[in-house]
């Protein structure tokens, strides 16, 4: 399949008025200037079974949600769809979100209706320590064959959220200090297994389930998925991030504005939002959608998020807006929800931009997809149409 004619955005530094996307065995072979694709065919005689004149509309990497809950907190089925927090215990991080995600859940047809291609979906925020999430395309139904990393991150949460679990049962953590020092403790723990387990000391058959899935944690191959609204909460993710020399992603970030420059020094992304909501929190009181600008002019690698389905998923193309509305650069915001993001989940080799051997997960739109009456043209996830608007 070709995509032909199109205003081609890789997302990858190189942006054409008129150029195509080459696609063959669910990869992207090529991408470049129409020019280049006759002198292409001259040459090589390569013709696809397939040329979709897409006449100038926007062709672009699918669209990235770095957080969300899809799958995992369905939306119409009160308890029977909600998998998303298991308050039963504070520090649960063997549980994983592969095994709770319903492929069915009708979010996912919406994400494929914006042009969203892939997301990181996972635990809530109501443990210090709340389990594994999930990378995964949003097209099919089987999710093994979705999953693009899994486990992508450990979650953890400081703030409220733990302490009004917990507290009003009462039960650690009652307040900050405690999730600070349960996820110290965790950690320890972790650390002291890794040593015995690289010394040779523990025999086979006794590992430890719960200190195994810490391994790619503390080798810092995944980050902590670090849910912080204040900015003390944001430091203290910070500053245990560094005591442990792991990565670090600030999930939420929502006074990052006000310490902008600590974050940019500690070298952690950002996964801005969700903005589009209400203030329910005391915590998120200086939520605004000027954040994600503010972190962009202090140097600090930034995703936006809906958080679905507290904002939905369909609206991450208008969230991304909305922060450019607010300061963040038009370029960033595109970043922010294609390249960023990939990079921030860590599949970048695979997805957030129009590239020769990455996935051919693309976005076709009217137009600019951060513009409130742009539409979606196409969906296609590795290589395959999902969604065609003339078909609906």
């Amino acid at each position: 399949m070709i995509l032909i004619n199109g205003q081609v955005h890789t997302m990858a530094g190189s942006t054409w008025e008129h150029g195509y996307v080459f696609i063959s065995g669910g990869k992207i072979k090529a991408v470049g200037p129409m020019e280049e694709l006759a002198a292409r065919q001259q040459s090589v005689g390569e013709l696809s079974e397939r040329v979709i004149d897409v006449r100038g509309a926007w062709v672009m990497p699918g669209l990235i949600d770095a957080h969300c809950h899809v799958g995992i907190s369905e939306e119409k089925w009160g308890v029977a769809g909600e998998d998303c927090n298991e308050t039963t215990d504070p520090v649960t991080p063997h549980i994983r979100a592969l095994d709770a995600v319903n492929p069915m859940d009708p979010a996912f047809h919406d994400a494929i209706q914006a042009g969203i291609t892939s997301l990181m979906t996972g635990p809530g925020s109501s443990n210090v320590v709340g389990g594994q999430s999930l990378f995964m395309k949003v097209q099919g139904r089987c999710i093994d064959r979705m999953a693009v990393m899994a486990p992508a991150a450990i979650k953890v949460a400081f703030g409220e959220n733990p302490k009004m679990c917990y507290g009003e049962k009462d039960k650690m953590p009652a307040s900050r200090m405690a999730i600070a020092g349960m996820l110290r403790e965790e950690l320890y723990e972790a650390c002291r297994y890794r040593e015995k387990k690289e010394q040779g000391n523990i025999p086979k058959g006794g590992e430890k389930m719960r200190m195994e899935c810490w391994l790619p944690v503390l080798r810092k191959e995944i980050p902590l998925k670090a849910h912080v609204h204040r900015a003390d909460d944001i430091l203290t993710a910070i500053r245990i991030g560094k005591e442990f020399d792991l990565k670090v992603t600030l999930d939420h970030c929502t006074e990052g504005h006000l310490i902008a420059d600590e974050i940019a020094r500690s070298g952690y992304p950002a996964i801005v939002g969700p903005d589009l909501t209400s203030r329910s929190k005391i915590e998120i009181k200086n939520m605004s959608f000027k954040t994600a600008g503010v972190l962009e002019r202090a140097g600090v690698k930034t995703a936006i998020m809906t958080d679905h389905p507290v904002s939905l998923i369909h609206y991450l193309p208008i969230c991304a807006g909305l922060s450019v509305k607010y300061g963040l650069s038009e370029e960033g915001g595109l970043r922010a929800v294609t390249i960023h993001a990939a990079e921030i989940c860590g599949v970048e080799d695979r997805v957030g931009s129009l590239e020769p051997g990455k996935d051919a997960d693309i976005a076709v739109y009217t137009g600019n997809p951060m513009e409130l009456f742009t539409t979606t043209k196409y969906t296609i996830v590795d290589g395959e149409i999902v969604y065609n608007s003339e078909e609906e």
